[in-house]
């Protein structure tokens, strides 16, 4: 496995969607637990989310051996303060804290049920990562917004149609 202090380049995925340019293999470890933490604050991640959670990781650059990590995580028990200590890259200005808030919707939402628990999860966790209350609300929206803008796209396109 690569060494956790090995900067790797950062995918172009990232580099066109967030300006960040390398990670540390630590921060794709880390990052990937943080989320599950996050979504499995209601007890459990679906296969959906956790399917979300790969792609994302794959998309964002994660090597195969951190993504393969995820499987053995002990999510329920995590520190969520810790992990958050070990995540950095190379735009100092990043919110690690909104963007993992960003992420933690889209994959609680992943499997087309976001429940109250995880609603509520997300909330705690929008506390415990010192997101204010309006930049957690604009930022469900923001999710919203992208996958409302996915459903327009799909019906524009023909690639979904009503039944």
């Amino acid at each position: 496995m690569s060494t956790v202090q090995e900067v790797l380049p950062a995918s172009e995925f990232l580099k066109q969607n967030l300006g960040i340019s390398a990670i540390p293999t630590e921060a794709y470890l880390n990052y990937g637990y943080a989320l599950l933490a996050i979504a499995g604050a209601d007890g459990d991640v679906s296969e959906a989310e956790f399917n979300w959670l790969t792609n994302h990781q794959r998309l964002a650059g994660a090597p195969e051996e951190v993504i393969e990590q995820y499987k053995t995580f002990d999510y329920k028990n995590a520190d969520l303060g810790s992990l958050l200590s070990k995540i950095s890259v190379d735009v100092s200005t990043w919110s690690k804290s909104r963007s993992l808030l960003y992420h933690a919707i889209q994959m609680a939402r992943a499997d087309k049920n976001y429940s109250d628990e995880e609603q509520k999860a997300v909330k705690k966790a929008a506390k415990l990562l010192k997101v204010e209350d309006d930049i957690a609300l604009a930022i469900t929206r923001l999710v919203e917004t992208e996958e409302a803008v996915t459903a327009l796209r799909k019906a524009l396109l023909q690639t979904e149609v009503l039944g």
